[in-house]
């Protein structure tokens, strides 16, 4: 991709779906549904209805760089309207699934779009919108529709159009949006260039996966997060692989009987997924691994426990990486013949990667510091939001919130957000080190842990805890209080321990500490 030059091959597009026509694999499925309809599409198809969405947009008048929303749900439409919209120089912004009517409207409010395609089982979080129709030109439901006038059917629509030429491009010209989780509140919205999806490819999916073109791909992260989006699109679309799509959410019940119908070789899920799925395979193993080379953890940091775990009952190994909405995707990873189960691994080829403390400085080896990135996927901006773009996008590097330490051998160790770390007897804590103690106990699930304030104002640790089934609450207090001691450190250990049912979470899956303090 020659970045400056105006061109179709310029075009994110052209490089994922139809740089594969005319060979083998033009007639191979990219996409197909892991439900009991079980529709798919093949790469040329993909090709001929990404070029009638062109058509599509065409007649409506939006025009090149204007906003469409996405409420999608992992299905055959998502990359239809997705790579349709970017061919013919649309936005696409697609949104968590997920999300409340007020978030939705905050997003809708921001991005200024006027189309908005929905998938029917999720409609009502667009109709329930007040003033919808008075902000919005075009809506159109995907599925069954329904007798309102205001309403387009995607299908019936698409179908009543030709196809068109994909347009000319620069690499760096603006190619989608996707709003960041908020994990500490409101959503932003990261503007990502053409060539961004063509590095997250070319580094993570080629040099960490050695992603191949006979691979079966499943994720449970969903198309419209940026992990999902890699994992499920732009990784197997690269190469020329397949897709396994599944519309509904995910649970360890729903993903087992997907991981025996379709028999994936490579696995994207988060820590939550693999914890679930964990406590059913202690009680029986009854999950067909035979043809699952590579898992993959993201979304927050795995516990060594759970990997460890998972190693022994499955046989495959869990590469723990990190990556943000900023980035794209994976950015920091453990690697196959390289893995160090507590660690997030070290940098993924084609980025670097450094620690600074407050003043900004590069931090020594065994200390602590803020995580800041450089590599070519990172996002422009945020959209509206100069004083936060500045703060996070500084020159080449990208400013990632996280805090690590750097291990002698090049190994970063998760320590927590830069605003969840608080300091107990003058030392620094990281609260997912008590975490990481708290789980490795056999009766723990999950954990999060803040700071809370004891009688003479002093910051200590403070754990909520969920356990694990058919566990009783009583005197399990004092036994994971002794626990967290031996296992990293006396002054370490959680004052208090409350349990819990759940754990508050972002949409995609964080912890949101900040509710708990």
């Amino acid at each position: 991709m020659e970045e400056y030059k105006i061109d179709q091959k310029n075009n994110a597009a052209y490089y994922f779906i139809d740089r594969h026509l005319d060979t083998k694999i033009e007639n191979k499925k990219v996409f197909f549904e892991a439900t009991s309809i079980g529709r798919s599409i093949s790469y040329k198809d993909l090709s001929i209805q990404t070029n009638k969405m062109i058509d599509l947009l065409s007649k409506l008048n939006v025009r090149r760089e204007e906003r469409v929303l996405m409420l999608v749900l992992d299905q055959i439409e998502f990359p239809i309207i997705f790579w349709g919209c970017i061919k013919s120089g649309v936005i696409p912004v697609p949104i968590n699934t997920l999300l409340s009517k007020d978030i939705i409207k905050t997003i809708l409010d921001d991005c200024r779009a006027k189309t908005i395609f929905v998938s029917q089982e999720i409609k009502d979080l667009i109709f329930d919108i007040p003033d919808l129709y008075n902000q919005i030109d075009n809506i159109f439901v995907i599925g069954k529709s329904d007798n309102n006038k205001d309403v387009k059917n995607f299908t019936t629509e698409l179908d009543l159009c030709v196809e068109k030429e994909i347009i000319k491009v620069s690499g760096d010209e603006p190619a989608f949006w996707l709003y960041s989780s908020g994990s500490t509140g409101e959503p932003k919205g990261a503007i990502h260039v053409h060539k961004s999806l063509l590095e997250t490819f070319e580094t993570y999916a080629v040099k960490v996966l050695k992603i191949k073109e006979k691979d079966i791909v499943f994720s449970v992260a969903k198309l419209f997060f940026a992990y999902g989006l890699g994992n499920a699109m732009t990784f197997p679309m690269g190469i020329g692989a397949t897709t396994a799509l599944f519309p509904l959410r995910p649970t360890p019940d729903s993903v087992n009987d997907i991981m025996n119908k379709i028999k994936p070789t490579i696995l994207f899920a988060v820590p939550t997924i693999y914890a679930a799925m964990l406590v059913n395979l202690r009680k029986e193993n009854n999950t067909n691994f035979e043809n699952l080379r590579i898992c993959v953890s993201a979304g927050e940091a795995l516990p060594s426990q759970i990997g460890q775990d998972w190693k022994s009952i499955t046989g495959v190994d869990i590469l723990d990486g990190v990556g943000s909405t900023e980035m794209l995707h994976i950015f920091l990873s453990n690697k196959p013949d390289d893995i160090v189960y507590g660690t997030s691994g070290s940098a993924v080829p084609g980025y670097k990667l450094r620690l600074v403390n407050e003043k900004n400085e590069e931090v020594h080896v065994g200390e602590i510091g803020e995580l800041l990135v450089k590599g070519k996927s990172s996002a422009i901006a945020y959209w509206n939001k100069l004083t936060k773009s500045r703060k996070t996008f500084e020159g080449e590097w990208t400013r990632t919130g996280d805090k690590y330490e750097k291990l002698e051998e090049g190994k970063f160790i998760y320590s927590g957000r830069t605003d969840d770390m608080f300091k107990v007897s003058g030392i620094w804590i990281s609260p997912f080190e008590v975490e990481q103690a708290l789980v490795s106990h056999e009766i723990v699930l999950e954990a999060a842990v803040v700071a809370k304030q004891d009688n003479e104002g002093l910051d200590k640790p403070c754990a909520f805890v969920i356990l694990n089934e058919n566990v009783t609450k009583s005197n399990k207090e004092n036994i994971l209080k002794e626990h967290v001691k031996n296992k990293i450190g006396k002054w370490k250990y959680p004052r208090w321990i409350n349990f819990v049912d759940d754990l508050p979470k972002t949409a995609t899956g964080k912890v949101q500490r900040f509710k708990l303090r």
